[in-house]
């Protein structure tokens, strides 16, 4: 891709649900939901690269949970949609809500644990996080693609940030929805990026 020279002081990677609900072999939501475990597997891989990267060309690297309370107060009544999925299913508690140690902080990144709903954006503080450092482009990568992903990808649109999206970072139940996303979403809210195209975003590397 061509070089568009983004300033690493300026720019954040954002890793969405790196938790072993998702991650673990042993994930409850990866074994009940994902069907083609291949490209699930694969986006793994590849986050581990990009988040090495990142964290080599000077990125802030910022990791969002999905952390609610175990009484799942937050999420109020909901009889349908996602704020009704995971009260009724009690995910996201225990081992399955631990960040997965591949994937663990380092002392200078920033976590995002105040979400409450799809969006990294819904109920966090990351706006004011990133604002309150100067960082205007974004990085996405995480879980599920056409879920929080998504999500994330339009807020971010919508709050005038330039968006990045390491499509093959990021996973879904099926091979179709992540086409669908790659082929009928990202371009009308960011850019779709490879891992290796990191390097191209980077104007000190």
């Amino acid at each position: 891709m061509e070089k568009l020279d983004l300033l690493p002081e300026q720019t954040a990677l954002v890793l969405i649900e790196y938790q072993n609900e998702w991650v673990s072999d042993y994930g409850s939501l990866r074994s009940e939901l994902v069907l083609d475990e291949e490209q699930f597997e694969q986006a793994i891989t590849h986050s581990k690269r990009a988040l090495s990267l990142s964290r080599e060309l000077g990125f802030t690297v910022i990791h969002v949970l999905m952390k609610p309370d175990k009484q799942y107060t937050v999420f109020g009544k909901a009889e349908f949609g996602l704020r009704s999925a995971i009260s009724k299913s009690k995910r996201w508690q225990g081992f399955q809500g631990e960040i997965h140690p591949d994937f663990l902080p380092q002392e200078n990144e920033h976590t995002v644990t105040e979400r409450i709903g799809a969006s990294a954006f819904s109920g966090s503080n990351l706006d004011c996080y990133l604002r309150n450092n100067g960082i205007t482009n974004l990085i996405i990568a995480g879980f599920a693609t056409h879920v929080c992903v998504e999500s994330t990808l339009r807020s971010a649109h919508d709050l005038g940030y330039n968006t990045f999206v390491v499509t093959e970072a990021t996973g879904s139940f099926t091979n179709m929805q992540k086409s669908y996303f790659s082929e009928h979403v990202v371009h009308h809210f960011g850019k779709e990026i490879r891992v290796s195209d990191l390097y191209s975003l980077s104007l000190f590397n």
